[in-house]
C-alpha cells in the first residue's frame, strides 16, 4: 500500500480523499460488484476526474463546430490534425498547466511543454513550433515575479533543449491569477498525411511496449490534484508536480519518428496526466480489447513501488506502444540505440478488462466499457452573468499623448522582449516571422513553399463582462491575427480555464463561451479540432472564501500560407499610406484606456459583428495575396494608436496622422477598442479605398508614412526612442533586472 495513503482501509472516505463523490464511489461499487482495491480506486479517482472525464464540460464540448474539407481528425485524439496541402498535415493541441506551475513555477512550465510535444509527435509529426498563452497574478503582489521568473525559465528550458522554437504567445497580468497562473502551451508539428498514428489498440496478444524513461514517484495523483481547488497548503503538494528531462525528450522524439518510419507500430500513446493508468486504458478503451500488465517489468527508478504508485505515477518522457509481434526486436534496436528504456510490459487481450498484476498478485482486474461509458457526465446548474452597466459620461484627464506613454508602458502591452528573449525562437532554422514581428509567428515547412501562421488569444477582462461576446472575440482576434499575416485560417485549438463548475455562476460563464466560441468558429469556417479543459482555476482568499480567476478561454489558432514568402509582418515600412479597415464607433468599455487612464474596469465589451469580421478580413487576407499591403496589424487592446505606435517601433520609419472622424471625442477614436478591424499601410489608398468599397468594407485614411516618430493630428511627436523606452520598462522592472 502507498506510503501516501498510509494502511487506511479503501471506503467512501479514500474515496473523497482521491477526488471522488459519495455517488461515484456507489457507482464503483456497482461496476466492480465489491470493494475495489487500492489500485483499483486509484485508477477509477484519475480516470473519472475533471482533467481526463470533463464530466462538468463534455456535454457543451459537443456543440462545438469540428470538421470541415481540411480536418483530418478532429477531437478524440491526441491533437487535431488538418491538411494544409502537399500531402502534408499539421497535428497541434494546447493543454494547460495551471495547478503545478503555481508550486513548482519552473517545473510546472516545463513539463506542461514536454507534455504537448508528447501529444504531438505521439501521432507520427515532427515538432516545429511552441507557443504559450500565460497569465499572472497582479506585478504588486510578491508571488508573481517568482512565478513569472519560474514559469519564463521552465518553458525556455525544456523548448530550447529539446530543439523546438518557440514562436509566440501572449501574457496578461490580473490580480484574479494572484494565487492561480494559467500556463497553456501548445504545440505544432508536421505528418504525412498518409503516416499519421492513431491511439485504438488492435490484434489480441499484440505485445504492449513500455518507452522512454524509468518510472519515479513524481507525479502521483497529478490528474485530481489539477481537478481541486487550491487552498494554503497548495505549496505543500509538490510531490504531485513531475519532473522533466528535455534532453531524453529528445530521445524520445527521435525514436519515435524512426520507428514511425516502419510499419511496427500499431497504436501509440503518451502517458501523459494519469501516466500508464490513462495510456493503457485510453488505447484498449478505444479499440474495444482488454490488456493485461505486468508491473514486474516497469522500469523504475525508486525502489518498492507498488502497483498503485506505478499506475498513477506521472513521470515524464514515456510512452505506451503497442507494436506487431514480429516488428519487437526492430523496436527494440531503435530505442536501445537511443539509449531510452524498452520494456514489454503487457499485451492485449479479449476480456475487454484492464487486469493489472505485481508480485504474482492481480492488483486490478477492470471492465473497461463500464469505467468509460459510465463515467459521471454532469449537466451542472448555470447561473447568468449580471448585464454590464452603461459606462456614462466619461472625461479625458490627460490628453491623448499621455495616455498612449501609460498604455504603451502597462504591463499588458509592454515590449515582451525580455520574455521572448529566454526562448530560441529560431532553433531548426525555419522561423519566418519572430515574436513581435508580426500578429501571428510565421513558420515555414521544410522542403516546400508553405508556411504556418500561429496564434494564441484571448480578452479574459471582456469575458468576465459578457462570456458570450468574449468567447466569440477570443476566436476572431485568433482569426484576425492569422489574417493579418495573409495566411488562410483552418482551424483552432482551445484551452478553456474557468473557475469551479460547482458555482452556477461559473458554468454560466463556460456555457455562454462555448456558445459565442460556437458562433464564431462557425461564421468564419474556423473549426475546433483538439484542447483541453482546466477547471477548478482557484484559491481560497484570507476570509476562507473561494476565488475564481477571470473565465480565460484561450484559443490557439493555424493557418497556412501557399507561398511563405509572401507573408507580411506589422512593422511600419519605409513609405505608404495608412488605411483604417472596419468601422469605428469608439468602444471604451472594458478597454485598456478605461483602465490605465480611469482605474476602471467596466462596462460592455466591444460588440461583435461577426459578418463584419468576416467580410474585413476577406478583404484583408486578399489584399495581402494581390501584394497590395505593405505591412498589417490588427486592432486590439489598446485601439488605433496603440496599434500604430506598435508598428512605429519595430518598422523602418513613423507616421504623421490626421485629425480622427468628426462627432467622435478623440480618445474614443484614438483607443477605443472596437472589433473587426486592421490598420494596413499600402502604395496606393484610392485603388484600395475603391476595392474596399466594392467590397462593402468600410475604410478610413489614417495618415503617411514618414518621421522618425508618431506625429498626432496636434502636431505633437512622441520619438520613436521616448516609445521604445516607456515600452521596454515593465519586465525588466518587476524582475529587477
Amino acid at each position: 500500500m502507498s506510503s501516501a495513503t498510509g494502511q487506511k482501509p479503501v471506503d467512501e472516505a479514500l474515496a473523497r480523499e482521491f477526488g471522488l463523490t459519495a455517488e461515484e464511489y456507489g457507482n464503483v461499487l456497482s461496476i466492480m460488484g465489491r470493494t475495489p482495491s487500492l489500485t483499483e480506486l486509484g485508477i477509477f479517482s484519475v480516470m473519472w476526474s475533471e482533467h481526463c472525464s470533463y464530466k462538468s464540460s463534455r456535454v457543451w464540448l459537443r456543440t462545438l463546430p469540428t470538421t470541415a474539407p481540411w480536418v483530418i481528425h478532429g477531437p478524440g485524439e491526441n491533437a487535431g490534425v488538418v491538411d494544409i496541402g502537399q500531402g502534408l498535415a499539421a497535428i497541434f493541441k494546447m493543454e494547460s498547466h495551471n495547478h503545478p506551475s503555481f508550486i513548482e513555477p519552473y517545473q510546472g512550465a516545463a513539463t506542461g511543454v514536454g507534455g504537448i510535444l508528447r501529444d504531438v509527435f505521439t501521432m507520427g509529426a515532427r515538432p516545429v513550433a511552441n507557443l504559450n498563452a500565460l497569465r499572472f497574478g497582479s506585478p504588486e503582489n510578491p508571488q508573481t515575479r517568482r512565478i513569472v521568473d519560474g514559469v519564463v525559465r521552465g518553458i525556455g528550458g525544456y523548448g530550447n533543449c529539446v530543439g523546438v522554437p518557440t514562436v509566440g504567445g501572449e501574457i496578461n497580468f490580473h490580480p484574479a491569477y494572484d494565487g492561480n497562473p494559467l500556463v497553456n502551451a501548445m504545440t505544432v508539428g508536421i505528418a504525412r498525411q498518409d503516416r499519421i498514428f492513431l491511439s485504438a489498440a488492435a490484434g489480441i496478444g499484440n505485445p504492449v511496449v513500455y518507452v522512454g524513461s524509468k518510472t519515479g514517484r513524481d507525479g502521483i495523483h497529478g490528474a485530481t490534484m489539477s481537478s481541486s481547488e487550491f487552498d494554503e497548503d497548495a505549496l505543500a503538494k509538490r510531490p504531485t508536480v513531475q519532473v522533466g528531462d528535455p534532453f531524453v525528450e529528445k530521445l524520445l522524439i527521435e525514436a519515435c519518428l524512426e520507428l514511425m518510419a516502419t510499419d511496427a507500430i500499431v497504436a501509440i500513446q503518451d502517458m501523459g496526466a494519469a501516466g500508464l493508468t490513462s495510456s493503457s486504458v485510453e488505447m484498449a478503451g478505444k479499440g474495444g480489447v482488454g490488456i493485461d500488465l505486468d508491473l514486474d517489468a516497469v522500469p523504475q527508478r525508486e525502489r518498492g513501488m507498488t502497483a498503485y504508485e506505478m499506475m498513477l505515477s506521472e513521470s515524464q518522457e514515456r510512452m505506451l506502444i503497442v507494436v506487431h509481434p514480429d516488428k519487437t526486436e526492430l523496436a527494440r534496436a531503435i530505442f536501445e540505440k537511443w539509449e531510452l528504456d524498452f520494456a514489454i510490459i503487457g499485451h492485449l487481450t479479449d476480456t475487454g478488462h484492464i487486469v493489472v498484476r505485481h508480485q504474482g498478485r492481480v492488483e486490478a482486474d477492470i471492465p473497461l466499457d463500464p469505467l468509460a461509458d459510465q463515467a459521471p457526465l454532469y449537466r451542472r446548474p448555470t447561473a447568468p452573468s449580471p448585464e454590464p452597466a452603461p459606462l456614462g459620461q466619461i472625461t479625458d484627464p490627460v490628453g491623448i499623448e499621455q495616455a498612449l506613454i501609460r498604455l504603451i508602458g502597462c504591463p499588458d502591452l509592454a515590449s515582451r522582449a525580455w520574455v521572448w528573449n529566454q526562448y530560441d525562437s529560431t532553433v531548426g532554422g525555419q522561423t519566418v516571422k519572430r515574436p513581435g514581428a508580426a500578429d501571428a509567428a510565421i513558420v515555414k515547412v521544410e522542403g516546400t513553399s508553405l508556411g504556418l501562421a500561429l496564434t494564441t488569444d484571448c480578452t479574459p477582462r471582456y469575458c468576465r463582462a459578457d462570456a458570450r461576446q468574449g468567447g466569440a472575440q477570443a476566436v476572431a482576434e485568433a482569426w484576425r491575427n492569422i489574417v493579418a499575416t495573409g495566411a488562410r485560417p483552418l482551424a483552432v485549438t482551445d484551452n478553456l480555464n474557468f473557475g469551479s463548475p460547482e458555482k452556477p455562476e461559473v458554468m454560466g460563464q463556460f456555457v455562454a463561451a462555448i456558445e459565442g466560441m460556437g458562433e464564431a468558429c462557425r461564421v468564419l469556417d474556423f473549426p475546433v479540432v483538439s484542447g483541453n479543459v482546466s477547471l477548478y482555476n482557484e484559491t481560497r482568499a484570507p476570509d476562507g472564501s473561494s476565488v475564481s480567476i477571470l473565465p480565460t478561454p484561450a484559443i490557439g489558432g493555424l493557418g497556412v500560407l501557399e507561398d511563405v514568402n509572401r507573408a507580411i509582418g506589422l512593422a511600419m515600412p519605409a513609405e505608404g499610406t495608412l488605411v483604417l479597415v472596419g468601422a469605428t464607433r469608439g468602444e471604451l468599455g472594458q478597454s485598456l484606456w478605461l483602465r490605465e487612464i480611469h482605474g476602471r474596469e467596466d462596462g460592455a465589451p466591444p460588440t461583435m459583428d461577426l459578418a463584419a469580421e468576416r467580410r474585413n478580413g476577406d478583404f484583408v487576407r486578399q489584399q495581402i495575396e494581390a501584394g497590395h499591403v505593405l505591412a498589417c496589424h490588427d486592432v486590439s487592446d489598446g485601439g488605433i494608436l496603440v496599434a500604430l505606435a506598435e508598428m512605429a517601433m519595430v518598422g523602418e520609419a513613423g507616421c504623421i496622422l490626421s485629425a480622427p472622424q468628426s462627432g467622435m471625442r478623440p480618445e474614443a477614436f484614438w483607443f477605443g477598442e472596437d472589433q473587426s478591424r486592421y490598420v494596413v499601410a499600402v502604395r496606393d489608398a484610392e485603388a484600395f479605398t475603391v476595392a474596399a468599397t466594392s467590397a462593402g468594407v468600410e475604410t478610413r485614411t489614417l495618415g503617411q508614412v514618414g518621421g522618425d516618430g508618431l506625429t498626432l493630428p496636434s502636431g505633437a511627436t512622441i520619438s520613436k526612442a521616448r516609445m521604445k523606452a516607456v515600452n521596454s520598462a515593465f519586465f525588466p522592472a518587476l524582475m529587477d533586472d
